[in-house]
């Protein structure tokens, strides 16, 4: 029985973890996302269906650009400028960062705009504060007190079809970095003609190395955020880009 105990209480953390954005907030409007490990059964929604709540273990897989999802059958209109917040029924750990990142479709949405390639930016993050590891100064603790998170479109950004991923990576096991990212169709509207440059664009999945110190939290795999003494993160995947025009 005390093997047993052990076994399941080591095991416990990783399914605690399990989350992710079940709706969106746009314009006033909140569209509906999918819940649930098996969300077939859903409405319709702007959100590309994920099959579970299941973390992404390593950035090479392809569930990491958005969940294992590929299609929505809907899309919402935000206007550059203003806020998309997104919603989760449940999220559990305090140590780990928030980002949020868009896509420029080439064309329609459907088969042409799946994110393949090094089209990603990030326009929103939050990392860590106030100098500890072992803290909830973290951008996922306010996910835990909150259960939203808004961004802003930036404001000169490009009209057109776009994917917005939400991606919150839990730190908390050692050398066990889990990824929880969702995709959203988007119709970005404004006057706006900014697109950011090339040394901004990533691709997903792959967007950073497995042993990226704000994956890892450094490059010795015998460190986690209990026993580092760092005192600064800075979240993996570069820059976030605010609209400017370079």
């Amino acid at each position: 029985m005390r093997f047993d105990l052990l076994a399941l209480s080591a095991f416990a953390p990783l399914v605690a973890a399990h989350g992710a954005v079940t709706s969106y907030i746009i314009g006033g409007t909140t569209y509906p996302g999918y819940e649930g490990f098996s969300p077939a059964s859903s409405p319709q929604t702007i959100q590309f269906q994920w099959p579970n709540y299941d973390p992404t273990m390593t950035v090479s897989d392809a569930k990491m650009r958005c969940n294992g999802g590929t299609s929505a059958q809907l899309s919402a209109t935000v206007q550059a400028g203003s806020n998309v917040t997104a919603v989760w029924k449940q999220w559990t750990h305090e140590q780990g960062p928030v980002q949020v990142w868009l896509f420029k479709c080439p064309g329609a949405f459907g088969s042409s705009c799946k994110g393949d390639g090094k089209g990603w930016f990030k326009i929103d993050e939050m990392g860590m504060w106030g100098g500890k590891l072992n803290s909830a100064n973290w951008g996922t603790a306010l996910i835990v007190k909150n259960l939203k998170w808004s961004s802003k479109i930036p404001r000169n950004l490009a009209p057109g079809n776009y994917l917005i991923r939400h991606e919150l990576l839990a730190l908390h096991q050692a050398n066990t970095p889990q990824f929880y990212a969702e995709c959203a169709q988007l119709v970005v509207q404004g006057s706006g003609s900014a697109v950011p440059p090339s040394d901004y664009l990533y691709s997903i999945p792959t967007y950073a190395p497995q042993n990226d110190p704000g994956i890892t939290l450094t490059r010795d795999i015998k460190i986690d955020i209990y026993s580092s003494q760092a005192t600064t993160y800075t979240p993996p995947g570069g820059r976030v880009w605010s609209g400017f025009q370079f």
